[in-house]
Parts: C-alpha cells; structure tokens; sequence
C-alpha cells in the first residue's frame, strides 16, 4: 500500500528525486499524529506498559523507520528526513500556538 511518504522513499531509492527534494516535501507536509493521552498514575503506566505498541500509521514517520529497517534509507537519510520531519511538526506547533 502506498501513501504520500511511501512515494517519495521509492522515488528516493530509484534515483528519481534527490534528498533535497525529499527533504523539502517533508518540511511542506502535515504528519499525521496519535492522540495518546500520558499516564496519570503508576496503575495507567502499568497498564500502558503491558499493552501492544501503537499500529502502524499510514502516511507517517512509521513508514521511515520501515525503510531503514529494511535497509533502503541510509542512517545519514534516516537522520536528514527525520530533522525534516521534526521541523514540520515544530512549524505546526508554533501555528496552532499562536492562533
């Protein structure tokens, strides 16, 4: 199943886009989050801490971290689209903030 990020890792991967390219889609896109609420007490944080890891997200970081796994991203592109990443959350962030 492709997505947005998917697209962008092939066209990475086959030479058709360059990081920089990349990296700016990744700076200009909104990514999509989880609404996971913190832990109150020590009995939320046990039950937090027994239960599965969050699902897979389409169309997030998650879909990275699969293709460093994989071995398609480098660690150094790895380190460069999650910066981008970061630095589009921040951007949103600071929107939301001032409004």
């Amino acid at each position: 199943m492709t997505n947005e990020v998917t697209d962008l890792l092939i066209a990475l991967r086959a030479g058709t886009m360059s990081i920089d390219a990349v990296v700016e889609r990744f700076r200009q896109r909104s990514w999509p989050r989880r609404n996971i609420s913190q832990p109150a007490t020590y009995f939320e944080l046990a039950v937090r801490a027994q239960e599965d890891p969050d699902p897979y997200l389409p169309g997030s970081f998650d879909d990275v971290a699969a293709a460093f796994h994989r071995g398609d991203l480098s660690s150094e592109q790895y380190g460069v689209l999650a910066q981008a990443m970061a630095e589009s959350m921040r951007a949103e962030d600071q929107s939301r903030a001032e409004e």
